[in-house]
C-alpha cells in the first residue's frame, strides 16, 4: 500500500496510550509524518509491516510506539529476564539513537527496561548487565547480539530470555545486508519465536532484501511512503527543504575551499564526508590546525572504541564539524545539521542522497555541497537523470 498522509495523534484508527501522547506533546511532535500514520495502526492490529520509507521519514517512532503499546497489551507482564521487544540496526550510532528515543517513552513505564548491545564495549560487561539488570526491550547491532546467544557459559541464556518476544524490528534492513550481515541476521533468526509481529524498514527495496522478508516475516503489509505525493520506488530522493549546491574546483584549490567555506560558517554545524578513514583522519587534522575557534571532531568505522563518545558529543553541539566517513551517512539523526559537505563524490548515486539526507530532516531546511574536480562534471547530469536529484552550482 502507498500512503502519504499524515494528521494529528487523535487521527489515529487505534487509541494511543495517555501517557504515550504526553510524551509526544512533551517532545513536541505535534503531527505524525507518513511512515508514522501508516505504519503503527498496522503494528498495533498485529499486522507483519514491510516499509520503504525515504530518508528522514520519522520511521523509529514508527516502531517505538508500536513496541511500548503491544508489550502494554500483553495478558502477562513481563518479568525481569524476558525479553518482549528487539531492534537489530547495522551501527551504533543508530542504536544509541533509537535507545535514547525509546528511554524518552518508557520513562514513563517504570515496568519496562532496555538494553543496549553494540560493539565498542566490553562483551562481558553486557553479560553481567544483562545478568544483574535483566531487559524487556534489546536494542542492538548484529555482530553483538549473536555474540551474546553464544555467552551460555558465561551465565547468560539469551535463547531463553526471547521466548517472550512479541516484536521484531530490522532497521536500515537494506544495509544491514550491504554491511554483511545476513549470516548473523539468520542465526539471530533461528532462536526467535515464529509467532511474533516483525516489522522492516529500508530505504530501498533489493532482491537480496526480498529474500529476508520472505524469511523473516508472515504476510507482511508492504508499504512505500510517498513524499509530496511522488512514489519513492526505485529512485531515492533527497529531502524536500535541501538546497543542493555544486561547485567545480581545481585539485590544488579544492581543500582551500573547503577551509574557506567552513571558516565562513564556523558558527554553524557541519558534517564534512570524506571517502576513506584516513582521508578523516589526515585531513580532520589539517582542519583542527586552519579552522580557529570551533568544535572539530572526527569519526571513521576503524574506531572502535571512541565512536560511541563523539557522536553523542556532536550531537549536543549548537555548532561544530564532524569529519566523517558514510558510517554517518544512512539513517543518523543529528539535530539541526545546517551543512552536509561532499569532499569527494560518493562511489554511488544513492549514497550520495544518503549522505545529503543528514540535514533537512523531518521538515527542517537544510543545504549540502559536493565539491567535483573538472573531470567529475557529468556528475551533476548523472545524479538529475538517474536520481531526479538537481544540484544548483554554488554562487561564488
Amino acid at each position: 500500500m502507498d500512503n502519504t498522509t499524515d494528521g494529528t495523534w487523535d487521527s489515529l484508527p487505534v487509541k494511543l496510550n495517555e501517557s504515550i501522547l504526553q510524551t509526544l506533546e512533551e517532545l513536541k511532535f505535534t503531527h505524525m509524518t507518513p511512515v508514522q500514520s501508516a505504519c503503527i495502526p498496522l503494528f498495533m492490529s498485529n499486522k507483519d509491516v514491510a516499509a520503504e520509507a525515504v530518508t528522514g521519514s520519522g520511521k523509529t517512532l514508527a516502531f517505538v510506539i508500536p513496541i511500548i503499546e503491544l508489550l502494554l497489551k500483553r495478558e502477562e507482564k513481563l518479568k525481569k529476564m524476558q525479553v518482549g521487544a528487539l531492534v537489530i540496526t547495522p551501527t551504533r550510532e543508530l542504536a544509541l539513537q533509537i535507545s535514547e528515543v525509546m528511554g524518552q517513552f518508557i520513562h514513563k513505564f517504570p515496568q519496562f527496561t532496555q538494553i543496549l548491545l553494540i560493539g565498542g564495549t566490553n562483551p562481558i560487561e553486557d553479560v553481567e548487565k544483562f545478568k544483574d539488570q535483566g531487559a524487556n526491550i534489546v536494542i542492538a547491532t548484529p555482530g553483538r547480539l549473536e555474540d551474546m546467544f553464544r555467552r551460555k557459559a558465561d551465565g547468560l541464556d539469551l535463547a531463553s530470555a526471547v521466548r517472550s518476544l512479541d516484536v521484531l524490528v530490522l532497521d536500515e534492513a537494506d544495509r544491514l545486508l550491504d554491511m554483511g550481515f545476513e549470516a548473523s541476521l539468520n542465526t539471530i533468526l533461528s532462536y526467535l519465536p515464529k509467532q511474533r509481529r516483525t516489522g522492516l524498514f529500508s530505504a530501498t527495496q533489493t532482491q537480496e532484501l526480498e529474500k529476508l522478508v520472505r524469511a523473516g516475516l508472515r504476510n507482511p503489509v508492504r508499504i512505500t511512503i510517498k513524499e509530496k505525493g511522488v512514489a519513492a520506488t526505485a529512485i531515492q530522493k533527497t529531502p524536500t527543504r535541501l538546497s543542493n549546491y555544486y561547485t567545480i574546483c581545481k585539485s590544488e584549490d579544492k581543500f582551500n575551499n573547503l577551509v574557506a567555506f567552513l571558516r565562513q560558517h564556523k558558527h554553524e554545524k557541519q558534517l564534512v564526508f570524506f571517502s576513506t578513514c584516513t582521508c578523516v583522519e589526515y585531513y580532520g587534522r589539517a582542519l583542527e590546525t586552519l579552522v580557529k575557534k570551533v568544535t572539530i571532531h572526527c569519526i571513521h568505522g576503524k574506531m572502535k572504541n571512541k565512536r560511541n563518545k563523539i557522536f553523542a558529543d556532536f550531537r549536543t553541539l549548537k555548532s561544530g564539524i564532524l569529519v566523517c566517513t558514510d558510517v554517518m551517512a544512512r539513517g543518523i539523526d543529528i539535530p539541526d545539521v545546517n551543512w552536509v559537505l561532499q569532499y569527494d563524490p560518493p562511489s554511488s548515486a544513492s549514497a550520495f542522497v544518503h549522505r545529503c539526507g543528514r540535514t533537512a530532516r523531518i521538515g527542517n531546511q537544510g543545504n549540502a555541497r559536493v565539491f567535483l574536480l573538472p573531470m567529475e562534471e557529468t556528475y551533476v547530469n548523472f545524479l538529475s537523470i538517474n536520481q531526479k536529484c538537481p544540484l544548483q552550482k554554488m554562487p561564488s
